[in-house]
């Protein structure tokens, strides 16, 4: 994917378009709003988003994703996502293999994709979110909410879940 995002939009050697990473954007979002899980305008959301586009954009070796593949790469994004599976390491793994790939070629700096990648990882990890009382009981007492201790997480562990079931819904 990472050659596509050095093509300029008008072929003039202009400033180079991130395509790769935009499209990987634009599937976890189709696969989100399909799933119809949280409003597309929450922190949750954007965290669901940011972790799905890093697994399809960091999956796709071959820089070949297409339209067609979307479908047949499903049961590899189930994987990778699964709550048993230590994807932020394979995330971090991936995200040094490319950086090291694009030092090696002589390109010195990484290409816009990556860079957007290396800024959705970075918000995922350092961004902090309410995670939600699993226990609650539906329309329960409102009388003891503050004396309740809320629970900070990385971004992260709320988006992959929620791209996780994403993907099954879809």
């Amino acid at each position: 994917m990472l050659h596509r995002g050095r093509e300029s939009t008008d072929g003039d050697g202009g400033p180079a378009v991130p395509m790769a990473w935009f499209y990987a954007e634009y599937i976890a979002d189709e696969l989100l709003r399909t799933g119809d899980l949280m409003p597309p305008t929450s922190a949750e959301f954007r965290a669901g988003r940011d972790a799905l586009a890093l697994t399809v954009f960091l999956s796709d070796t071959d820089g070949e994703l297409s339209g067609i593949r979307v479908i047949t790469q499903l049961e590899t994004w189930l994987s990778l996502t699964a709550y048993d599976q230590p994807w932020q390491e394979w995330v971090q793994q991936r995200l040094d293999d490319l950086a090291a790939d694009a030092a090696a070629s002589g390109r010195g700096a990484p290409g816009p994709d990556l860079e957007l990648a290396v800024e959705a990882w970075r918000w995922l990890r350092e961004t902090e979110l309410l995670a939600p009382d699993l226990n609650a009981v539906p329309g329960g007492g409102a009388a003891g909410e503050d004396e309740e201790p809320k629970v900070w997480t990385p971004a992260w562990q709320l988006g992959l879940p929620l791209g996780h079931l994403a993907i099954h819904l879809f």
